[in-house]
């Protein structure tokens, strides 16, 4: 999605007060902390958010961001998509996102190996984490817990399962870090230092009202199959109802098999039943195989859905009224699966669901997958809403 420029971008900014501030930063400016000093220099931040289209940008932004603020907590990642002051971003806009401390306070602990995770340790260290946050921050008595995992590390599922018992009564929600529509590479950025095959949990204490959601457009059909043959270590379906993987999908769904992509993908999501609820189970490509790689966990036996969408713009305009319930002193921080907006692109929405965030105050990005409480999911706007308390 193309923005209108420059003039659009100081536009958004001037809208009715904002409680999170948005610095945008173009890819070929030269000089980062002009802007950030311009945006930010008239207060002390909590924390600042940097979402970047590439590791060079997220660099350069993150070290500069330590340096002007030192004593700001400072994270961020790679991206499938920036979420700015006007919807879906420049590609090659990044977008900085800033907690005031007078209504926040942060704490972030490091994951560094996925591959290796000790549960217990893991658990005491997030507990002691979040219990000193509280005690330290009294006056601000509400909650949440933000979560940035590598996308490409196949191990969002096993970490978000893994941490749940650390949370207590505080909701998480959180993005897997993007590439872009590439796949090759993903980066977190814990201040200055970059990190591939780890993990960001960021605790959030706020005097600000809050509520962590997780919405999708999407309706399972009556369309069904079955995971006969799968690789679940590395999310591969190879055979569905005992099938080549690739060729049944593109039958059931009535495509050409070698015509499967992204666009197919995003039309025709698969869903699988979790309770009361049906949760995505993304396809993210055909691999030289013919079999299908997923974004998040599959495995043998395995019930798939295939699900109907329902229209994109108008049921984010609703979902986002119910949130709001008729606030407009409301700020939203969210991640946006990068299926959503490959799906805008295929069907001309992008610009309606950009003026929609845009209007609802909504800043982010796209992943490639979505946190929500002890679940990995795909094809969701997963966020929380502030409500400003100086309203």
């Amino acid at each position: 999605m193309k923005m209108e420029g420059a003039q659009s971008i100081a536009a958004s900014d001037a809208v009715a007060k904002r409680l999170l501030t948005i610095v945008h930063i173009a890819a070929d400016e030269t000089n980062p902390a002009r802007h950030l000093k311009d945006r930010l220099a008239h207060e002390a931040w909590a924390q600042l958010f940097v979402f970047s289209p590439n590791r060079h940008d997220l660099q350069r932004i993150c070290s500069t961001a330590v340096e002007i603020f030192p004593e700001t907590g400072v994270t961020g990642c790679t991206t499938a998509g920036q979420i700015g002051g006007q919807g879906y971003t420049e590609d090659d806009t990044s977008v900085v996102i800033a907690l005031p401390a007078r209504h926040f306070a942060t704490e972030t602990v490091r994951i560094d190996n996925l591959e290796a995770l000790e549960a217990q340790s893991l658990i005491d260290q997030l507990v002691q984490a979040r219990t000193a946050l509280a005690d330290q921050h009294g006056d601000k008595p509400n909650g949440f817990s933000f979560l940035l995992v590598d996308g490409l590390s196949l191990r969002e599922d096993v970490l978000a399962a893994t941490i749940a018992p650390a949370m207590g009564a505080w909701p998480v929600f959180g993005g897997s870090s993007g590439d872009g529509t590439r796949f090759e590479e993903t980066w977190l950025a814990d201040g200055e230092h970059l990190r591939s095959g780890a993990a960001l949990v960021t605790f959030v204490r706020t005097d600000c009202e809050t509520r962590v959601f997780s919405l999708n457009h999407l309706e399972p059909t009556g369309r069904r199959m079955i995971v006969t043959k799968a690789d679940p270590e590395r999310r591969i379906v190879k055979e569905i109802n005992a099938e080549p993987a690739a060729r049944e999908y593109a039958r059931i769904v009535n495509k050409d098999p070698d015509q499967l992509d992204e666009f197919t993908f995003s039309a025709h999501p698969v869903v699988v039943r979790l309770g009361d609820t049906h949760h995505v189970r993304a396809i993210q490509r055909v691999n030289e195989a013919g079999e299908l790689v997923f974004f998040a966990a599959i495995d043998e036996g395995m019930v798939l859905n295939v699900a109907e969408p329902q229209e994109i713009a108008s049921h984010l305009d609703q979902e986002l009224s119910k949130i709001k319930a008729g606030r407009e002193d409301v700020d939203i921080f969210a991640c946006d699966c990068v299926l959503r907006r490959i799906e805008a692109e295929q069907t001309q929405a992008t610009r309606d669901l950009s003026e929609i965030m845009a209007r609802n105050r909504v800043v982010g990005f796209s992943t490639y997958g979505e946190q929500i409480g002890p679940l990995h999911v795909n094809h969701t706007m997963t966020g929380v809403m502030l409500v400003n308390p100086d309203r």
